[in-house]
């Protein structure tokens, strides 16, 4: 059994972008833990590979040689994230070994090595398809480590080239009427957690044709936003008091009190138009409700994008009102824990993808979620309303 060249070369890329992400960053950098929610940029890397190998090597072919040494490392439950970067290896031993075992595990799945064994977990390229997704997940993980490197590297000696200028929301909404719509996603791309496909039936709706964008943003911080407690929700409004935020994490001002933003290469303009990010679900929702409107439920963002009525997807995640849930006559799969942990109503949905998220990873089924506090995962939001 053999994997098709087109999943092979998908690998292959996602290999060769996460060692590059690594290649950016000093001996010491690597080892760094740069957010309290992040583990260091080298261990991502070496979790990817040991994922990788366990999957390959000790699930499939009943080898454990690669894998049964780093259990305590590389498996996230047996490793506390401040104690994963002082653990590595060295920059140059992590590089070489999973260049290496990254080939190696090109040439077991092309059939060009050992004989692979029969496993249903092969049938349509799922495991390697899911290895691909895995790793792409991390992938836009170190990228969320390199912003925050940035953030700490950065002095204040930027001057943005234009003034952000703050506006109202624009009501620029699309109307879905009341009917059944298709939801989920199908094998071998799609998770458990997407799965099994339904169509339930929604409310008549109106959606935002495009996400809140910085200037819009900015309407809500200089109307007050973040001082009237009537936009937030009683946790939102706890959190916002403990944390004493008052803007996007990225963004920052200059002397003259001009807004400007940060990324992964540094400071750099807000375009007015961009979608906003660096907000949490908290946030979200207090924007919506000074839009005089609502966060969508992930069916109704998913709908309206398979009928093609949004615009701008795939820029930044969006956060849905709905906990992360099961679907009804779900089934865990590959393993019990991979969704089932986070069906804990603390988790939120988020929709679409950012512009770090990989291609394959940007279908309408895909279904992030992080607990709505979370300020680091380029997320911003779409509205909705009630019809």
């Amino acid at each position: 059994m053999s994997t098709r060249l087109t999943t092979l070369a998908q690998l292959r890329g996602v290999h060769n972008r996460l060692r590059s992400l690594a290649l950016l960053l000093e001996e010491e950098e690597l080892r760094t833990q740069y957010h309290d929610d992040l583990s260091p940029l080298g261990w991502h890397l070496g979790h990817c590979c040991y994922i990788e190998n366990y999957w390959l090597r000790e699930g499939i072919q009943g080898d454990d040689s690669k894998t049964a040494h780093l259990k305590d490392l590389y498996i996230p439950e047996n490793s506390p994230k401040p104690e994963r970067g002082g653990r590595l290896p060295d920059k140059e031993t992590l590089l070489r070994q999973t260049l290496e075992d990254h080939e190696q595990n090109l040439l077991l799945l092309s059939g060009m090595a050992e004989p692979l064994a029969e496993n249903k977990l092969l049938d349509n390229d799922y495991l390697p398809f899911f290895l691909i997704q895995h790793h792409a997940q991390h992938y836009e993980t170190m990228l969320m480590v390199l912003t925050q490197r940035a953030y700490q590297r950065h002095r204040h000696d930027f001057f943005p080239s234009r003034r952000l200028i703050g506006r109202s929301p624009a009501d620029d909404y699309v109307s879905l009427p009341e009917c059944t719509y298709p939801i989920g996603g199908a094998l071998p791309l799609a998770f458990d957690n997407e799965l099994p496909a339904h169509s339930p039936e929604l409310c008549a709706y109106s959606i935002r044709r495009t996400p809140a964008s910085n200037a819009e943003y900015l309407g809500f911080i200089e109307a007050g936003g973040y001082e009237q407690q009537a936009y937030w929700s009683a946790s939102g409004w706890e959190w916002l008091e403990k944390s004493q935020c008052q803007h996007p994490e990225h963004w920052r001002q200059d002397a003259r009190g001009w807004w400007y933003g940060l990324s992964e290469d540094g400071p750099c303009d807000l375009k007015p138009e961009e979608p906003v990010h660096g907000i949490n679900y908290y946030e979200a929702e207090a924007f919506a409700r000074y839009a005089d409107a609502r966060l969508p439920q992930e069916h109704e963002w998913e709908a309206a994008q398979k009928l093609h009525s949004l615009q701008k997807t795939g820029i930044v995640w969006e956060w849905c009102k709905n906990p992360f849930a099961p679907y009804q006559d779900y089934i865990a799969f590959p393993y019990d824990r991979y969704s089932q942990a986070w069906f804990d109503d603390q988790h939120f949905v988020l929709k679409g993808g950012s512009r770090y998220t990989r291609p394959i990873i940007k279908r309408p089924s895909f279904r992030n979620f992080y607990n709505p506090d979370k300020r680091h995962i380029f997320a911003g939001c779409r509205l909705a309303r009630s019809e």
